[in-house]
């Protein structure tokens, strides 16, 4: 006999509701923009009422914070679970290179997304914090793998401020993934970690380098 169905909580049923609504709102957001999505819509892919939504967000903008938040927390998990275990920096770049090759099958709705929450975010100040929460987060986790893997290297002065660094890096993404968007015969998958790759090793060659 099969034991029936343990009953979702009060709290796991409204995490369910809310991880609905903002599926359903990055869905949109890729596709029409975040102005032109509204709550209703929001509500009505997520398969719920308008009542729905304002239950869990005050309003759309409460939901990009969030949304923001999640995605970055979202992408880290994934990029500290491939370093964790791996052997070597190069074992790493390659699981990097892999998860990059993934990532391009789903590039234009990835990168829409993305400048959509930015746009919205030059447009309405009041979100511009919780962007920099989310670049701040990302950069923070770039900085530390530079830092590690210089000191693999033996480098013990970087060239620059590891923060500095993470942020030449962290904003190289942005322009290379837009680049491939645009050209993707002429620029592969893989074009990010080839770069962050390339500028580890200056960067390693630049500490050793005496004076």
């Amino acid at each position: 006999m099969t034991p029936p169905k343990r009953r979702l909580t009060r709290e796991e049923t409204r995490q369910r509701t809310r991880d609905r609504l903002l599926d359903a709102a990055a869905e949109l957001f890729a596709e029409r923009g975040v102005s032109g999505t509204s709550v209703e819509q929001i509500a009505e892919r997520a398969g719920f009422s308008r009542g729905a939504f304002y239950g869990n967000f005050d309003d759309k903008n409460d939901l990009v914070r969030e949304l923001l938040l999640r995605r970055t927390q979202a992408e880290l998990r994934e990029v500290r679970a491939m370093a964790a275990d791996a052997a070597s920096f190069p074992e790493v770049l390659d699981r990097l290179r892999a998860w990059n090759r993934a990532r391009a099958e789903h590039l234009t709705s990835w990168l829409s997304l993305r400048l959509e929450l930015l746009l919205h975010a030059v447009r309405n100040p009041e979100l511009r914090g919780a962007l920099a929460e989310r670049e701040e987060l990302a950069q923070g986790a770039i900085g530390e793998g530079i830092r590690q893997e210089l000191a693999r290297r033996g480098v013990a002065t970087p060239p620059a401020d590891p923060a500095s660094l993470a942020l030449i890096a962290h904003a190289l993404e942005d322009g290379l993934l837009i680049q491939r968007l645009l050209t993707p015969d002429r620029i592969g998958a893989e074009v990010v970690v080839d770069a962050v790759e390339l500028l580890l090793d200056s960067w390693a060659a630049l500490g050793a380098t005496p004076g």
